[in-house]
């Protein structure tokens, strides 16, 4: 992934969103893209402000080795608060793995759905 050895594919990310906080360089931002379903978990690498004070900030993946622009909208160069979803406060490693498991391979999640309602009615009490 983009943020190894930060965070691998699989990890459960913590994730707060107070507006009020500055965004500062190297802090791991979660952004959503105009046109892209998928957000992107990316360090910032530059904070710029204008001069009537709004705050405009670029990202970029640990592991690329170009900043993010090309990901960004067309004609967007910098990300602003409005796009962020949320910023990393921790992680739990491995975690999302059970997910990733599920969209991968669809008749996992039948049979794992499947297991759970035949425990559901096993255990029911009369």
């Amino acid at each position: 992934g983009s943020m190894e050895p930060a965070f691998y594919r699989g990890d459960l990310l913590m994730l707060n969103n107070y507006q009020e906080e500055p965004i500062r360089v190297g802090e791991i931002v979660v952004f959503k893209i105009k046109g892209r379903e998928i957000p992107i978990v990316h360090r910032v690498l530059r904070v710029h402000e204008d001069n009537n004070g709004t705050v405009k900030f670029l990202t970029k993946g640990d592991n690329n080795s170009v900043d993010d622009r090309g990901l960004y909208a067309d004609g967007q160069f910098w990300l602003e608060k409005k796009d962020v979803i949320g910023r990393a406060k921790g992680f739990v490693p491995y975690v999302g793995n059970v997910t990733i498991a599920m969209n991968d391979y669809p008749k996992l999640k039948y049979f794992m759905l499947g297991l759970l309602g035949f425990f559901v009615l096993e255990n029911r009490e009369n």
